[in-house]
Protein backbone atom coordinates (compact mmCIF):
# COMPACT_ATOMS: atom_id res chain seq x y z
CA UNK A 1 0.00 0.00 0.00
CA UNK A 2 0.76 3.78 -0.60
CA UNK A 3 0.03 6.42 1.97
CA UNK A 4 0.86 9.63 0.77
CA UNK A 5 0.68 12.51 3.39
CA UNK A 6 -0.11 16.39 2.85
CA UNK A 7 -0.46 19.37 4.47
CA UNK A 8 -2.96 21.42 3.70
CA UNK A 9 -2.34 24.63 1.38
CA UNK A 10 -1.64 28.40 2.64
CA UNK A 11 -4.78 29.54 4.61
CA UNK A 12 -6.02 32.71 6.29
CA UNK A 13 -3.89 33.37 8.70
CA UNK A 14 -4.87 32.93 12.73
CA UNK A 15 -6.94 35.60 14.17
CA UNK A 16 -7.86 37.00 11.11
CA UNK A 17 -11.49 39.11 11.30
CA UNK A 18 -14.33 36.47 10.28
CA UNK A 19 -12.93 33.43 11.73
CA UNK A 20 -13.72 32.82 15.22
CA UNK A 21 -12.58 29.43 15.19
CA UNK A 22 -9.22 27.64 13.91
CA UNK A 23 -11.09 24.99 12.07
CA UNK A 24 -12.92 27.87 9.98
CA UNK A 25 -9.98 28.86 8.35
CA UNK A 26 -9.87 28.46 4.64
CA UNK A 27 -7.35 28.66 2.29
CA UNK A 28 -6.22 31.49 0.07
CA UNK A 29 -6.55 31.89 -3.15
CA UNK A 30 -2.78 31.90 -3.50
CA UNK A 31 -3.22 28.48 -1.26
CA UNK A 32 -5.59 27.46 -3.78
CA UNK A 33 -3.72 28.15 -6.63
CA UNK A 34 -0.63 26.43 -5.23
CA UNK A 35 -2.95 23.55 -4.05
CA UNK A 36 -3.74 22.91 -7.44
CA UNK A 37 -0.73 22.99 -9.25
CA UNK A 38 0.59 20.89 -6.62
CA UNK A 39 -2.14 18.25 -8.34
CA UNK A 40 -1.00 19.03 -11.44
CA UNK A 41 2.11 17.83 -10.39
CA UNK A 42 0.85 14.74 -8.87
CA UNK A 43 -1.17 13.69 -12.19
CA UNK A 44 2.49 14.50 -13.68
CA UNK A 45 3.75 11.86 -11.83
CA UNK A 46 1.43 9.11 -12.71
CA UNK A 47 -0.20 9.71 -8.94
CA UNK A 48 -3.71 8.43 -8.36
CA UNK A 49 -5.36 7.49 -5.20
CA UNK A 50 -8.16 4.94 -4.46
CA UNK A 51 -9.24 7.31 -1.16
CA UNK A 52 -8.50 10.46 -0.28
CA UNK A 53 -9.18 11.07 3.81
CA UNK A 54 -8.59 14.36 5.24
CA UNK A 55 -9.26 16.56 8.52
CA UNK A 56 -12.23 18.47 8.95
CA UNK A 57 -11.18 21.68 9.51
CA UNK A 58 -11.99 23.96 6.32
CA UNK A 59 -8.64 24.45 5.10
CA UNK A 60 -7.59 20.51 4.46
CA UNK A 61 -11.33 20.11 3.07
CA UNK A 62 -10.57 22.18 1.22
CA UNK A 63 -7.02 21.21 -0.12
CA UNK A 64 -8.81 17.67 -0.15
CA UNK A 65 -11.72 18.70 -2.40
CA UNK A 66 -9.26 20.74 -5.11
CA UNK A 67 -7.05 17.46 -5.16
CA UNK A 68 -9.62 15.26 -5.56
CA UNK A 69 -11.50 17.53 -8.26
CA UNK A 70 -7.85 18.04 -10.37
CA UNK A 71 -6.97 15.00 -10.43
CA UNK A 72 -10.44 13.62 -11.30
CA UNK A 73 -10.96 11.24 -8.55
CA UNK A 74 -14.08 9.55 -8.74
CA UNK A 75 -13.82 8.89 -4.87
CA UNK A 76 -15.25 10.90 -2.21
CA UNK A 77 -13.44 12.74 0.12
CA UNK A 78 -14.08 11.24 3.46
CA UNK A 79 -13.71 13.37 6.42
CA UNK A 80 -12.33 11.92 10.14
CA UNK A 81 -11.47 14.06 13.46
CA UNK A 82 -8.29 11.57 13.28
CA UNK A 83 -6.56 14.13 11.20
CA UNK A 84 -7.78 17.02 12.98
CA UNK A 85 -5.03 18.55 15.04
CA UNK A 86 -4.51 16.43 18.10
CA UNK A 87 -6.12 13.23 16.25
CA UNK A 88 -5.14 9.82 17.27
CA UNK A 89 -2.46 7.91 15.30
CA UNK A 90 -4.07 4.22 16.12
CA UNK A 91 -7.43 5.57 15.88
CA UNK A 92 -6.65 6.90 12.07
CA UNK A 93 -4.43 3.55 11.43
CA UNK A 94 -7.76 1.74 12.26
CA UNK A 95 -10.00 3.89 10.27
CA UNK A 96 -7.52 3.13 7.06
CA UNK A 97 -7.90 -1.00 7.99
CA UNK A 98 -11.33 -0.85 7.42
CA UNK A 99 -12.25 1.20 4.39
CA UNK A 100 -14.58 -0.03 2.00
CA UNK A 101 -12.28 -1.66 -1.18
CA UNK A 102 -8.95 -2.54 0.89
CA UNK A 103 -7.72 0.82 -0.94
CA UNK A 104 -4.02 0.23 -1.90
CA UNK A 105 -3.35 4.73 -2.59
CA UNK A 106 -4.50 6.77 -0.04
CA UNK A 107 -3.88 10.05 0.20
CA UNK A 108 -4.37 11.92 3.84
CA UNK A 109 -4.04 15.62 4.41
CA UNK A 110 -4.37 17.37 7.65
CA UNK A 111 -1.87 19.39 9.55
CA UNK A 112 1.54 19.97 11.04
CA UNK A 113 2.84 18.75 13.44
CA UNK A 114 0.90 16.00 13.49
CA UNK A 115 1.12 14.39 9.86
CA UNK A 116 5.12 14.78 10.90
CA UNK A 117 4.54 12.87 14.41
CA UNK A 118 2.74 10.88 12.25
CA UNK A 119 5.09 9.91 9.59
CA UNK A 120 7.57 9.51 12.14
CA UNK A 121 5.32 6.95 13.55
CA UNK A 122 5.40 4.74 10.87
CA UNK A 123 8.78 5.55 9.96
CA UNK A 124 10.65 5.10 13.11
CA UNK A 125 7.82 3.76 15.86
CA UNK A 126 7.67 6.67 17.09
CA UNK A 127 9.14 10.43 17.30
CA UNK A 128 12.66 9.33 17.34
CA UNK A 129 12.52 11.13 13.79
CA UNK A 130 11.31 14.52 12.83
CA UNK A 131 9.61 14.96 9.54
CA UNK A 132 8.21 18.46 8.73
CA UNK A 133 5.70 18.72 6.31
CA UNK A 134 5.33 22.74 4.22
CA UNK A 135 2.24 23.75 3.70
CA UNK A 136 1.33 21.67 0.57
CA UNK A 137 3.91 19.59 0.99
CA UNK A 138 3.34 15.22 0.20
CA UNK A 139 5.53 12.46 0.98
CA UNK A 140 4.99 9.01 -0.22
CA UNK A 141 4.98 6.15 2.03
CA UNK A 142 5.27 2.42 1.36
CA UNK A 143 3.54 0.48 3.68
CA UNK A 144 3.75 -2.90 4.44
CA UNK A 145 1.06 -4.65 6.76
CA UNK A 146 -0.17 -1.20 8.20
CA UNK A 147 -0.13 -0.71 12.00
CA UNK A 148 0.41 2.32 14.62
CA UNK A 149 4.10 1.75 14.80
CA UNK A 150 6.96 1.12 12.06
CA UNK A 151 5.60 -0.31 9.11
CA UNK A 152 6.45 1.95 6.63
CA UNK A 153 9.59 3.41 3.95
CA UNK A 154 9.92 6.96 3.52
CA UNK A 155 9.76 7.02 -0.82
CA UNK A 156 10.13 10.74 -1.07
CA UNK A 157 9.13 14.04 0.59
CA UNK A 158 8.78 17.32 -1.82
CA UNK A 159 7.40 20.43 -1.02
CA UNK A 160 4.64 22.29 -2.68
CA UNK A 161 7.37 24.63 -4.29
CA UNK A 162 9.37 21.37 -5.92
CA UNK A 163 6.17 19.88 -6.53
CA UNK A 164 4.96 23.47 -8.45
CA UNK A 165 8.08 23.39 -10.66
CA UNK A 166 7.11 20.21 -11.99
CA UNK A 167 3.71 20.60 -12.60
Amino acid sequence: MNLYLMRHGLAVERGAPGYDSDRERPLTSKGERKVRRVAEALVRMEVSFDAIVSSPLVRAQQTADLVSEEMKCKEKVQLTEHLAPAGSAKDLVNLLQHLPGSPQAILLVGHEPDLGLLAATLLAGGDQVTIVFKKGGVAKLAVEGLRAGRCATLEWLLTSRQLEMMA
